[in-house]
């Protein structure tokens, strides 16, 4: 049976690659390449986002009891990331494959340039039938500079690379409809783009040794599938679940995707270091959240503009109660605007196609 999918980012997480003990799982590690390996047979492109590094540092060096918390992680993270890299590199020889490590930090996917120049590499490593193995530079990426996990991260590749779908390992089975430690609970299999009750049943526990949780995976879940790409939450630790997921006969939560957005829209859906931010109306604020219309912002529903833009640059849109609405790029200059503030009949501040919204209706 043909795949669904033809370009996937799989995302593997700490706890899948980590034994009990803390260091690396490379048994598992080589069960999922293996898994991986058989999807590139049936010219599936795999982008892998990969967590580890920390693990596998501890397993080359010991740090003292009392050691600065940042500064281990970024030693270990150091140490570790080489190690990571050449397991997977001994993983994919036997079958003729090259890994390409990639390190990114948040700030890379907010600055245009930086984004554009990582795109181009990916879809040249893609082309030459290199697998990336994308992980955060923990060695520089310290407090604000830090995704949230590579939950995060996955996702931001996934929408950059136009993916047909991101695969989330955890070490659980998906969302379930009750706390999945009591009898009787089950895995939500379909989650629609409307849906939002979801959100009740997700704790915010971490995981034990990744930074993130079931919440940040949802988040990250459901605004990707918003862009219009399929995400799967899966258990890592099953047997050959990657094929499982595609074949729709392993357990996940698949959360169902919107239609398509362009690149320019999954760009502004990640980037959110904005130049300005304008206020806009009620009037304005209910037609741009109307669902099903597509609807550019014009100066007359602007009502306020906090700070200075050139044409082309970032800005922020909210509502006259400070509420974030979303992002767009601006038609043209911040003082235009202003001298067209609340006019009507002239061009629009920011066109439909390069405006991203945050809030719903």
């Amino acid at each position: 049976m043909p795949l669904p999918y033809r370009r996937l980012v799989v995302k593997i997480g700490s706890n899948v690659l980590t034994q009990a003990n803390g260091l690396p799982d490379e048994d598992r590690m080589a069960q999922l390449v293996n898994q991986i390996v058989g999807l590139k047979s049936q010219r599936c492109e795999v982008i892998l986002v990969s967590s580890g590094a920390v693990a596998a540092g501890r397993s080359l060096i010991t740090l003292p009891p009392k050691a600065d918390a940042v500064r281990s992680r970024q030693l270990l993270a150091a140490v570790g990331q080489v190690k990571l890299l050449s397991l997977y590199a001994a993983l994919l020889a036997p079958h003729g494959l090259l890994g390409a490590q990639v390190l990114v930090t948040k700030e890379d996917f907010r600055d245009r340039q930086h984004y554009q120049n990582m795109q181009n590499c990916f879809q040249e490593l893609l082309q030459q039938n290199v697998i990336p193995i994308v992980n955060e530079n923990d060695v520089i990426s310290v407090t604000e500079l830090m995704f949230t996990d590579n939950d995060e991260l996955a996702g931001l590749v996934a929408s950059m690379l136009n993916a047909d779908a991101l695969l989330i390992l955890s070490n659980v089975d998906g969302i379930f409809d009750g706390d999945p430690s009591r009898p009787g609970a089950q895995v939500i299999r379909h989650i629609a783009p409307a849906d939002t009750g979801f959100a009740e049943f997700v704790t915010a526990t971490r995981s034990q040794f990744g930074r993130g949780g079931m919440l940040t995976k949802c988040s990250i879940a459901h605004k990707v599938a918003r862009l219009g790409i399929s995400v799967h939450i899966a258990n890592g630790k099953t047997p050959d679940i990657l094929p499982g997921i595609l074949a729709e006969t392993a357990i996940s939560t698949w959360f169902q995707p919107s239609k398509r957005a362009s690149g320019t829209k999954k760009w502004l859906a990640h980037a959110q270091t904005a130049q300005a931010t304008v206020h806009v109306n009620s009037g304005a604020r209910a037609a741009l959240l109307t669902s099903g219309q597509a609807t550019s912002l014009l100066p007359v529903g602007v009502v306020r503009i906090d700070g200075d833009f050139q044409k082309g640059d970032l800005v922020r849109l909210v509502d006259e109660q400070n509420h974030a609405l979303g992002f767009g790029l601006a038609e043209y200059g911040a003082d235009k605007a202003r001298e067209r503030l609340g006019q009507h009949g002239q061009r629009p501040l920011v066109h439909y196609d390069y405006l991203f919204l945050t809030a719903e209706g």
